[in-house]
């Protein structure tokens, strides 16, 4: 299917985000709005692959490019794509595509899974093909609907009294885009009722609370109400990885926040985060991130002082 584009629209939601960022203090990097999981991103130079936990989210690219890596599973989104990330999800991202010229221009915009159930409710058609689990996160092709959505949405930043009021109705917008199109059934496992990806994703909030503790696949498996060999193989096809690997990754990544957020030492994250030997840890946290933490830690308490203090004014 051609995906019609208006040249003239993504000049116009290009110009309006880069105006909003430029009345924000200018530069790059992340600039929040009013409305919590509403960003925009700016970039001017390539940039080494950053890990973190996704939160169920749209992320959008106006310019440039982008990569994810999420357990064995690349994928590759570029201008005018959106990568949709459905459940929690560690992973490392990184700008593929920048120069000073032509920026990695991106928004972020966190799900809301009520309004996307409120929405789904009434795409019968789809709701009964939703159950098999899938990816939990795929690329889409804008499309002239989409980006309408977008530069409405980009509009109410000047307009901050409507935001709250109109933000939400938007979102819906763009969930009846996404239930209408070739993802639908991707889509609308966000929030179908006990739908084999909702079970999953309640194993993996219970993994999420209890991350420093040793689990087995027997308890998980409960939690999702599965057999354990059901749970194992539906846990890989959701996430490119086992659910051990999964655990591991909230781990390092919540050590790293507690060095950098915290000022915790190595051994104290190390152990914090259930590391019984920060000699062990220290050795998964170089070969998962290709850096040792105390390092990492340095560097990105420097990165993060290069933009704090940023707030949506």
């Amino acid at each position: 299917m051609v995906v019609l584009i208006d040249e003239k629209k993504i000049d116009l939601l290009l110009s309006k985000v880069n105006n909003y960022i430029d009345s924000q203090g200018s530069g790059e990097g992340i600039f929040p709005t009013r409305i919590d999981g509403f960003n925009l991103h700016r970039t001017f130079a390539k940039v080494m692959p950053v890990s973190q936990v996704y939160r169920p989210q749209l992320c959008v690219v106006l310019q440039g490019s982008k990569q994810i890596l999420f357990g064995e599973n690349m994928l590759d989104y570029h201008a005018l794509e959106c990568l949709v990330v459905s459940m929690e999800l560690p992973a490392s991202g990184r700008i593929a595509e920048a120069t000073p010229s032509l920026p990695f221009i991106g928004i972020t915009l966190d799900i809301d899974k009520d309004d996307v159930a409120e929405v789904v409710a009434k795409f019968d058609a789809v709701s009964s093909s939703c159950d098999p689990v899938e990816s939990c996160a795929f690329v889409v092709k804008l499309d002239d609907m989409f980006l309408d959505c977008l530069l409405r949405l980009i509009n109410l930043l000047d307009r901050p009294s409507s935001l709250p009021i109109l933000y939400p109705s938007l979102m819906k917008e763009l969930y009846c885009w996404f239930l209408d199109g070739a993802y639908a059934s991707e889509f609308c496992k966000l929030a179908i009722p006990d739908s084999q990806m909702q079970r999953l994703t309640k194993a993996i909030e219970f993994l999420r609370e209890n991350f420093n503790k040793k689990l087995s696949i027997k308890q998980l498996a409960e939690v999702a109400k599965m057999s354990p060999s059901s749970f194992r193989k539906n846990f890989k096809a959701a996430t490119s990885t086992t659910s051990l690997q999964y655990q591991k990754n909230l781990r390092l990544l919540e050590a790293r926040r507690l060095m950098v957020s915290e000022s915790k030492s190595v051994a104290e994250a190390a152990y914090e985060v259930g590391y019984e030997s920060p000699s062990q840890f220290s050795r998964e946290y170089l070969r998962t991130f290709n850096i040792n933490p105390k390092r990492d830690a340095m560097n990105l308490k420097d990165l993060h002082s290069k933009y704090a203090g940023r707030k949506a004014r």
